[in-house]
């Protein structure tokens, strides 16, 4: 039988009430910010440099999230040197998801706990039943979580590599230079490309608030729709599904149900035809010399899983 969680598995809050005033700011500001995008579009003043800086803010934060965050620092599903574990630890923390030890204690605990008791994000505990407990169970998955405090991952017990590691410990505790630093590097990029002040200040627009908006919920949707809908290949002892429509917004994140069949695999799109971006950075790294001991799962031990899934199925 698996062991439940216990009181050292929750990491205690010491400013409960800034915090979810802090999560509630970063949940409703960009929202409110889709008010200045109407305006903008009505106003004639939206550009292609606007475009441009979302594409490139997006791709820089959202990678920094599933290449640095999840498959380096949470999974360690490959080895890096210290500037390239840096640049990802920085990148990753510019998308304004919360400190990376914090962000990875968390993950880990959800592997710990996979949709049962001591799961800080599942949809399918204590919500109810029927069509109301399953919207519950979203809602709480998607975005409620991060207002409780009651089952979030003790960094000195799920995260105690990266408390000991210099240079994530030094970007962990500089975070809000990088929330700001963000914001700071859409207004230079709209300011390089659309050479203007206005244009600088659309991309601040476009690069900070809508591209956190689109980002965040991306990544909301890996812990509540991917584990709610979609397919499942593998035996995993949980609800994880693979969601083909969310992996190209989701760099790959979104074959989730392979994720969580093959944690530390540095692929969660395992089969050839599933896109897979965040793979191909990493494989590209390793082509660099930037990366190496990739962890890649054998053909054979997917075949075993996905037969046993099979089986269970029939």
């Amino acid at each position: 039988m698996l062991a439940g969680p216990t009181p050292e598995d929750v990491q205690p809050v010491e400013y409960e009430t800034l915090d979810r005033f802090l999560t509630g700011m970063i949940t409703v500001v960009p929202v409110l910010a889709l008010g200045l995008v109407a305006w903008q579009l009505w106003g004639d003043a939206f550009g292609l440099s606007d475009l441009l800086v979302f594409g490139i803010m997006y791709a820089i934060t959202g990678l920094g999230i599933t290449v640095g965050f999840h498959r380096l620092f949470t999974h360690r599903s490959f080895k890096t040197n210290r500037a390239v574990r840096g640049a990802l630890a920085i990148a990753g923390s510019m998308a304004i998801e919360g400190p990376i030890i914090s962000w990875v204690a968390d993950h880990r605990k959800h592997h710990a706990f996979s949709d049962r008791e001591g799961d800080p994000h599942s949809p399918h505990v204590d919500h109810g039943h029927g069509l109301r407990g399953a919207l519950r169970g979203l809602a709480h998955a998607h975005l409620g979580w991060l207002f409780i405090h009651t089952a979030r991952g003790n960094k000195e017990r799920y995260a105690p590599d990266l408390l000991r590691d210099p240079v994530v410990k030094w970007v962990n505790d500089t975070f809000f230079v990088w929330a700001v630093g963000s914001f700071v590097l859409a207004f230079a990029l709209g300011f390089a490309i659309g050479g203007t002040w206005q244009a600088g200040l659309t991309g601040m627009l476009w690069g900070g608030l809508v591209r956190m908006l689109v980002l965040h919920h991306v990544t909301y949707s890996i812990n509540s729709l991917c584990h709610f809908f979609g397919r499942k290949p593998f035996e995993t002892g949980d609800e994880s599904r693979n969601l083909a429509w969310l992996a190209p917004l989701s760099f790959g994140e979104a074959w989730h149900n392979g994720h969580h069949a093959f944690p530390t695999s540095a692929r969660h799109g395992l089969d050839r035809w599933q896109l897979d971006i965040s793979a191909g950075v990493i494989a590209l790294l390793e082509k660099l010399g930037l990366a190496w001991d990739v962890v890649r799962i054998e053909p054979a031990k997917l075949a075993a899983k996905r037969t046993a899934s099979s089986a269970g199925s029939a």
